[in-house]
């Protein structure tokens, strides 16, 4: 009897093991209760999903019940209401993408000269946007303080809101409004470039330079050529960065749209930076291409430069983009190629139409006109980010 007995377990041995309380000895069962505390535990995450998902379609159900409701009763407040939402929208896909694109920096450890043409723009933005908004951020923070902040952007979008925050009609009248500001500036600007001009040693040079101030002060272009033949004079006194007046360096930031009121050293560190800035803006829409702009990206394009585009067709815009940047890109070349001086005519491109005081009006031709502002060139210093467009 032993012996059938340990000769049926052998051969259930050489079968293989079953499902039997031997095969459980050799591979522990999970605890009582574990499988069913898993179980528990997504049902509840799934039920937890699904409530907030209701709770968000009805939150979206209300929302739209409520915008109609303002839209039958109140169109003009319900205008206001859609041009808020929307900015807020607009404003936090903005945050997304610099926070990615701050991410791809630290991740690739690039500096932001070496990024992408629309990346690099889109930082420069984004960082106006802020500054502009800190000072309101700061008087909204006394108690009960947010109202008159209301009452204030209300009555004073321009110099109070951000660019979300504005309807389509205001973005026209605002930039209109800011480039009438730095054309009031230009005529300044040329007094103190050819006022800088009698001073120079090189009779021929000193001629040159005052016949095109003439030429931009009587409204006329200057061409390329004309501007790119003095680019010598702005590697130093009296016509570098360095060695400008206090005056001249004031114009040419209300030029900029950076704030005059501040020492001379201050606004000379700023007007470099601001120009290398327009440099690198320019040399990364090099590499991208001009065709690869939508409209409105060429259009802030030619704004940021010196030109009101909001009055030009897409073609002007283009051909006036075109030839900045061919002149641009032959300013920055080698320096043994441009005498030592490759950003010394920063000023001179600037002085394209930056003579010009005539009124706000449409540009009547797209050739690029050097402001009469620039007159700064370090070595390696940018293109100046103005041309003063006859509008």
């Amino acid at each position: 009897m032993a012996l059938c007995r340990a000769g049926a377990r052998g051969a259930l041995w050489r079968l293989g093991p079953g499902p039997g309380p031997a095969w459980g000895l050799l591979e522990p069962r999970p605890p009582r209760g574990a499988l069913r505390i898993a179980v528990r535990c997504r049902s509840a995450e799934a039920g937890s999903r699904g409530a907030l998902a209701a709770l968000v379609r009805g939150v979206k159900r209300l929302n739209g019940r409520y915008e109609r409701f303002l839209q039958r009763s109140f169109p003009r407040f319900y205008a206001l209401y859609a041009v808020f939402t929307g900015g807020v929208r607009s404003l936090a896909v903005e945050v997304k993408e610099v926070r990615r694109i701050r991410q791809e920096m630290a991740r690739q450890k690039l500096s932001a000269q070496q990024l992408p043409y629309r990346d690099m723009e889109r930082l420069r933005q984004f960082r106006r946007d802020v500054i502009k908004a800190i000072p309101v951020g700061l008087l909204a923070i006394p108690p009960f303080a947010n109202f008159l902040v209301i009452v204030l952007m209300y009555f004073f979008p321009r110099q109070l809101l951000i660019r979300y925050f504005w309807t389509p009609s205001q973005q026209l009248e605002f930039l209109d409004a800011y480039h009438a500001i730095r054309s009031a500036a230009y005529a300044e600007v040329l007094q103190s470039l050819a006022l800088a001009a009698s001073s120079l040693p090189e009779p021929r040079l000193q001629t040159q330079l005052q016949e095109l101030c003439t030429k931009v002060q009587r409204g006329s272009q200057p061409q390329v050529a004309e501007l790119y033949a003095l680019r010598s004079l702005f590697s130093g006194p009296p016509l570098g960065l360095s060695k400008l007046r206090a005056s001249h360096v004031r114009a040419l930031s209300r030029v900029l749209f950076l704030t005059p009121h501040l020492p001379a050293f201050v606004l000379r560190h700023r007007l470099r930076g601001h120009v290398l800035e327009i440099r690198h803006l320019d040399q990364a829409l090099l590499r991208l291409g001009l065709g690869q702009l939508a409209e409105e990206e060429l259009r802030a394009a030619c704004y940021l430069r010196g030109l009101n585009s909001t009055h030009l067709g897409l073609a002007e815009c283009r051909a006036w983009l075109e030839q900045w940047l061919r002149l641009s890109c032959k300013l920055q070349g080698p320096r043994s190629e441009h005498g030592g001086a490759p950003a010394a005519t920063p000023r001179l491109r600037h002085r394209r139409g930056g003579g010009s005081c005539s009124p706000p009006h449409p540009v009547q031709a797209p050739a690029p006109r050097a402001e009469s502002p620039w007159c700064w060139a370090e070595p390696g210093a940018p293109l100046p980010p103005e041309v003063l467009p006859r509008r």
